[in-house]
């Protein structure tokens, strides 16, 4: 059995892997001249950066990225090292900004700013809604009607913005509550020892040694079918058949590649909603300093910045990532979707935001790094992500823009992968 993998991402790799040991035939086609996408490293002024997703895995070395990856035998060390994540707030209460001094809280007493009857409140709502989440709305309109205090939206939009690069009233309640029930399930962060390009490396070794090729530079411009069910693609201008194709590059593209005009209202019902997807936005900033910034390998949220919502600082866990004596630190901020048409404006607010969090501390701007339209945070916005299987007999996708439920960025790739193997395997 032969199978392509459109897409040489975490998603395409992490497919291309699982099937090359499960003794299929394997080819990828990528049209970067590199390999990993929006998940490998940058050599940049002796840095490690990346290309796109930080050098972090929501759930560290428990999670379910760690888990198909040992499944698979990519030996990959994940660290993870408390505290996995930190909320930084202002020192006095009543101040909406870091002007005026810090202090930060362990992510585990989040509940601490919230007012007395609002703490009654969560922990009420925690028991009776982990087993029975809401179905219905946004988060944000969820804890307006429950939980309204001004730091519930400060909280919530500082996680969303980092773990999915949305604000909670762009992210489903339903979505929210099962990322939420994640975090009790597989704990924090955790950093990759090489940072992603690790892991792409350790997959794409799997591939080649199990015989499959990986094409750069091999864009595919075309999915070929034959009633109803894929037969191969077309690459570079040439034809190459298979019994099955996994696509890595969201189900807006995918559709696009088909070229197809069937009678069949399933086909065309997947071919509109393909096309009405959102993608989420991000920008990313990296910073170079003598003396760590934050001094340790976990998430730093920043509820209180304008437009920053979280930062981390691998070099406190992989110092091989930056030059000898120097820090690598990266934050990240949502861009919403009113404001993609203004990414030098949002680019400045980060920038003040940063000088406000680190003030008296001395860095450099090494990268400035936006993500948006086709080079998105997320071909499909977290909890709008069609199933990973098609209309067309064998055609799958996978990646960012098929992220299985409640599964934050890379996790959410893996446990997309997992069910796309799972039905192809069939068990």
């Amino acid at each position: 059995m032969k199978a392509i993998i459109i897409g040489s991402g975490l998603g395409g790799l992490l497919s291309a892997a699982k099937l090359s040991n499960s003794g299929y035939e394997v080819e990828v086609f990528e049209r970067l001249p590199l390999i990993g996408g929006r998940f490998t490293n940058i050599p940049f002024k002796g840095f490690q950066l990346s290309t796109g997703a930080l050098h972090m895995i929501p759930h560290g070395p428990s999670g379910p990225l760690a888990r198909l990856l040992a499944d698979i035998g990519a030996e990959v060390s994940i660290v993870r090292k408390k505290p996995t994540a930190v909320i930084r707030i202002p020192r006095k209460r009543g101040d909406t900004s870091y002007k005026f001094g810090h202090k930060d809280l362990l992510f585990e007493d989040f509940k601490v700013p919230f007012s007395l009857t609002n703490r009654i409140k969560l922990a009420f709502y925690i028991i009776t809604t982990r087993k029975n989440p809401p179905k219905e709305g946004s988060f944000a309109e969820w804890c307006a009607k429950h939980i309204e205090q001004d730091w519930t939206h400060r909280i919530s939009n500082s996680f969303f913005g980092w773990a999915l690069s949305l604000r909670s009233s762009d992210v489903p309640v339903e979505e929210a509550f099962e990322i939420i029930e994640n975090l009790y399930r597989y704990g924090g962060a955790g950093i990759p020892v090489g940072g992603c390009k690790a892991i792409t490396d350790a997959l794409t070794d799997i591939v080649l040694e199990n015989g499959g090729a990986i094409h750069t530079s091999a864009e595919v411009t075309k999915i070929i079918t034959e009633n109803g069910k894929v037969t191969g693609v077309v690459a570079n201008g040439q034809e190459y058949s298979s019994d099955l194709v996994i696509s890595d590059i969201g189900h807006s593209i995918t559709a696009n590649l088909l070229n197809i005009e069937s009678e069949s209202l399933e086909i065309q019902n997947y071919i509109n909603q393909a096309k009405e997807l959102k993608s989420s936005a991000g920008i990313k900033i990296c910073l170079s300093s003598d003396k760590p910034l934050i001094g340790h390998g976990g998430v730093l949220l920043t509820p209180y910045a304008q437009r920053i919502n979280g930062i981390n600082e691998v070099t406190n866990i992989d110092p091989n990532l930056a030059p000898a004596g120097k820090h690598l630190t990266m934050s990240h901020q949502c861009v919403r979707w009113e404001d993609l048409d203004k990414l030098e404006e949002e680019i400045e607010l980060g920038i003040q935001d940063l000088e406000d969090i680190f003030t008296g501390k001395e860095y450099e701007v090494l990268l400035i790094q936006s993500y948006s339209n086709d080079w998105p945070v997320n071909r499909s916005s977290s909890g709008t992500d069609l199933t990973n299987s098609t209309p067309i007999e064998k055609l799958f996708v996978v990646g960012d823009g098929a992220k299985g439920k409640g599964g934050i960025e890379v996790e959410g790739i893996a446990l997309g992968v997992e069910q796309t193997i799972e039905e192809i395997l069939g068990h």
